[in-house]
């Protein structure tokens, strides 16, 4: 197993990093956005599925016109 990570390029270790960052700041705001506007359906699907920040944007994506539920 060593031996196969030890043969991986060198740029792809930073690539993953920026993958990872990527999926974690869309999924914090599309949180942090379903949680404020009180849809815990949606809070739930973006807690729980992880899709490389797919479905963190669709959500952003259909909500971008409302605002804030009170």
């Amino acid at each position: 197993m060593m031996e196969q990570l030890e043969s991986l390029p060198a740029w792809l270790a930073p690539v993953i990093i920026l993958i990872i960052l990527w999926d974690a700041v869309w999924k914090l705001i599309a949180l942090w956005k379903s949680a404020r506007s009180n849809q815990l359906g949606w809070f739930i699907l973006l807690g729980v599925i992880n899709s490389a920040g797919i479905l963190s944007i669709v959500y952003l994506l259909l909500h971008k016109n409302r605002g804030i539920q009170e």
